[in-house]
């Protein structure tokens, strides 16, 4: 992330990195697919981690509230680490490589939630609606969380988030 923050991305090479991590470029290939896999390395783990939120919701929750379940996951998983989000995130807004990326990821998670819905039973396309609708929120509160001075949680911002999202949608 140093190398990222100091150099920028497309000017750090995997050797740097390796040499850095005091690995070698083979052994930085054995974690990672490449340089940008750095920056997404954890994706795998918060896309599951929150398909189990969204499995684990009671029941009788509605779309809405399972996903409120899920993102609450989410918030967990990334709420405790509010200044490297910073850095990387600067480091995926500065390239708009990394920032595909990144949507592409929030694209997967969101196909992922829909499903989870469809298990559910909830039909289409209210099931793509509340997915790709907490994905939306996800986005708007990180982006708050990591660019506010505010020391507002990143749980907190997805839920104030949430709340806004139904006043707007209300027509208040």
């Amino acid at each position: 992330m140093q190398l990222y923050l100091e150099r920028g991305f497309e000017q750090t090479t995997v050797a740097e990195i390796a040499k850095r991590a005091g690995l070698t470029g083979r052994t930085f290939f054995r974690y990672f697919a490449d340089k940008r896999e750095v920056l997404f390395a954890g994706a795998g783990s918060l896309r599951e981690h929150v398909l189990i939120a969204l499995q684990s919701a009671p029941a009788s929750a509605s779309p809405m509230e399972a996903i409120a379940a899920a993102l609450d996951a989410a918030a967990e998983a990334l709420g405790g680490h509010r200044e490297r989000s910073r850095q990387r995130q600067a480091v995926i807004n500065a390239n708009p490589e990394l920032q595909e990326r990144e949507l592409i990821k929030l694209s997967s998670m969101a196909a992922g939630l829909a499903e989870g819905l469809r298990a559910r039973g909830v039909p289409e396309p209210d099931a793509s609606l509340a997915a790709e609708t907490g994905i939306v929120v996800l986005r708007v509160a990180f982006e708050r969380w990591v660019t506010e001075t505010a020391d507002a949680t990143l749980p907190d911002l997805m839920r104030e988030s949430l709340a806004r999202l139904k006043t707007i949608t209300a027509g208040r």
